[in-house]
This record gives structure tokens, C-alpha cells and sequence, in this order.
């Protein structure tokens, strides 16, 4: 898995356990079993032409030099191997040196290819870091009279992009913030990303009102998404004034909780059609403020979160967890926070899950 957090650092969950070290020991331990066996059943079992088992998984791991230099091992084991068994008066050691030659040929050439398609993933890799870079900014720690902190799993064990997004921006109206979560997965759910957020940003700055906001993002995402794609999304502004004002396009509602520890699920009074399916319909989602005051905490989520499920299939039971962002470090708190997620699934998420937390300075 991939977190990404505030720091803007992605960091694997998963990562492959002792599998590489076996597979580098295993063409001499292979090579080092035929040589005892072999000189254990003694010379009327012809046993050298299993010594190209070595060069023959050698390929497997490392580069093309150690494959090479296990090829030379199983020739030089062969040879002496050959002399111990009186193969070469019969030639039929020649022909077993000819075969461990050319299983090193072949496991040099595999290792060749491996390591190539290795270099053209690495820098498939490369770019789909930085295009993330550049779609999901590290939100900043400190806006306006919060603190932020944000979390980002991916449930795919090597993805660098998924369809989830969240910005934060100081605008001279308030905090403006957004979490969505684009239908479907892949390239055209990242194009589809890009497109919301490119438009949040600037409406954002522009717009006077959140209605506003939303009117600009949902636009562009009508004009983006064809078909049924639709997004998910969750548009707010938050001033020390007035309080917290929400937009909910379809969106698991924002989850709050109080100075006193008290916890409420912040649900609209009708929920609005997701982006790129309200485009026209009416007049699209009716904001509703909620009091935020100093010491109070907002956690945004996908359905990542609160969709995923134990063994038992029994979803993630988010109200009942919100003890774990007790920490003063907002950053710290949501890291506890997911890894009970984690611990929950007892595996991989099966749908991405994004998690911002947005603190009143006390």
C-alpha cells in the first residue's frame, strides 16, 4: 500500500519480505547440494548436468554479471565433477559442460531483459510520482486559523495515482477545502481528478461565496465527464466567524468532533446528485453551516474508510474510533487513525482511502 501524507512523502506498506534473499542464495545452494550428492552416491551417478540449475536461477534475481559469474561456478563444478565421474572418456562430459554453457547463455539473456523492463518500470514509476506531485500538493500544515493533516492509502500494492483528491486553500473569504473521489479507476480517473482540482483552485480565489465554488467546479467537471462517471465531493469553507459551511455532492458525510469529545456525522438536509451527474438538474446542493469552534476537529474521508471491512465483512466503524486523534500532532493523530484502519482490514483496502483533518487552533 501507499500512504501519502502531509509531508507530501509516499511511503509502500507492503514491500516483499525474505523471497529476494532466498532466490540470490539459492543457485549456490542448488550447485553445492549436486556437488555432496554427487560425491556422496559417488562416481557411477552422473549427476553434473543438474549443476546448471545454478546459472539457471541466477537469472531470476541480480544482474547479468552474477549470472556470469554462477555460470563460471557450474563450469568449474562440472568440470571437477567430471573428472571425479570419468565422464570426459566418454565425451558425455562434454556434452554436460555444453549444457550448463548454454543455461548461462540463456540466463544472461534473461537477465538482461529483466533488467531492462526493471529500468523502463522505474521510470514509469518516476513520472507517475511526479504527475502526483503535481495533482495531490502536500496540503499546507497551517491555513488561516487551522490545522491540517492528510492521509492517502492506495489499494493497489505499487500504484503512485488513484482517483481520490483533496486540496486546501487560504482564501480571504476562509478555508476552503475539498475531498472527492472519482468513479472508476486508472488514467481517466486521475484526467478527471486533475480537472476538479484544476477548477477548485481557481474558483476558490475567485469566487466570493461557496455557491459559487461549486457552480465553477461542477461546470468543469460536467464538461470533463461523459456517460455515468461522476465524482463524489464534499466542498467547505471554514472562517473563526462563522463557523463551517459544507457542500455535499453525493459525499460520506464530514465526521466532527467536539472540544468535549462529543462525535456527530455532519449529514445535508438532502443530498445532492454527485459532480458530472447535476450539471442542468437544479440548482445543485444547499449549504449548511455547522458552529466549529476552537479545540474542535473535522475529518474529512472517502468511502475508502468507512466502506472498508474486516473478516467478518463488518465495515470500519469510524465514530467509535475518533479517541485515536487525540494527539496534539494532527499528523499523528491520523497516522494512528490509519493504522487502526489497517489493522482492521488485517490486509489490503479494497478501494483507495483518503483522510484530511482540519483542527481550530485552540
Amino acid at each position: 500500500m501507499v500512504r501519502r501524507t502531509g509531508d507530501g512523502h509516499t511511503r509502500t506498506g507492503r514491500r516483499g519480505g525474505p523471497a529476494p534473499v532466498v532466490l540470490s542464495v539459492l543457485p549456490y545452494a542448488v550447485m553445492a547440494l549436486v556437488v555432496v550428492a554427487n560425491l556422496i552416491a559417488g562416481p557411477t551417478v552422473g549427476l553434473l548436468p543438474l549443476v546448471s540449475l545454478g546459472p539457471a536461477f541466477a537469472g531470476l534475481v541480480g544482474g547479468w554479471r552474477r549470472t556470469v559469474a554462477v555460470g563460471l561456478i557450474a563450469l568449474a563444478a562440472g568440470v571437477g565433477l567430471g573428472i571425479y565421474s570419468d565422464l570426459f572418456e566418454e565425451r558425455r562430459g562434454f556434452a554436460s559442460l555444453a549444457a550448463v554453457a548454454g543455461v548461462t547463455a540463456v540466463g544472461v539473456a534473461g537477465a538482461v531483459m529483466r533488467q531492462r523492463r526493471e529500468a523502463e518500470l522505474a521510470g514509469m514509476r518516476s513520472i507517475a510520482e511526479v504527475a502526483q506531485r503535481v495533482l495531490l500538493r502536500p496540503v499546507p500544515r497551517s491555513a488561516g486559523h487551522l490545522r491540517a493533516a492528510v492521509s492517502y492509502t492506495s489499494a493497489v500494492a505499487e500504484a503512485r495515482i488513484g482517483g481520490d483528491l483533496y486540496e486546501v486553500v487560504a482564501a480571504p473569504e476562509g478555508v476552503r477545502v475539498i475531498i472527492g473521489d472519482v468513479q472508476g479507476k486508472g488514467l481517466e480517473s486521475v484526467e478527471t481528478a486533475a480537472v476538479v482540482l484544476g477548477a477548485f483552485r481557481e474558483a476558490a480565489h475567485d469566487e466570493p461565496d461557496l455557491k459559487g465554488v461549486g457552480a465553477r467546479v461542477e461546470r468543469a467537471a460536467g464538461r470533463a465527464l461523459q456517460g455515468e462517471k461522476f465524482v463524489t465531493a464534499i466542498i467547505a469553507e471554514l472562517d473563526p466567524a462563522n463557523g463551517a459551511v459544507f457542500l455535499n455532492y453525493g459525499h460520506p458525510p464530514p465526521l466532527l468532533v467536539r472540544a468535549d469529545g462529543s462525535v456527530s456525522f455532519l449529514e445535508p438536509a438532502s443530498y445532492a446528485l454527485p459532480l458530472g451527474l447535476g450539471l442542468g438538474a437544479g440548482e445543485g446542493p444547499q449549504p449548511f453551516r455547522v458552529a466549529f469552534a476552537p479545540g474542535d476537529q473535522l475529518l474529512l474521508y472517502t468511502d475508502g474508510v468507512t466502506e472498508a471491512r474486516d473478516r467478518s465483512g463488518a465495515f470500519y466503524p469510524l465514530g467509535a474510533r475518533t479517541p485515536l486523534l487525540k494527539d496534539p500532532d494532527p499528523e499523528v493523530a491520523l497516522e494512528a487513525l490509519r493504522r487502526d484502519l489497517i489493522l482492521h482490514t488485517e490486509g489490503p483496502l479494497h478501494d483507495d482511502a483518503a483522510m484530511l483533518l482540519l483542527r481550530h487552533r485552540e
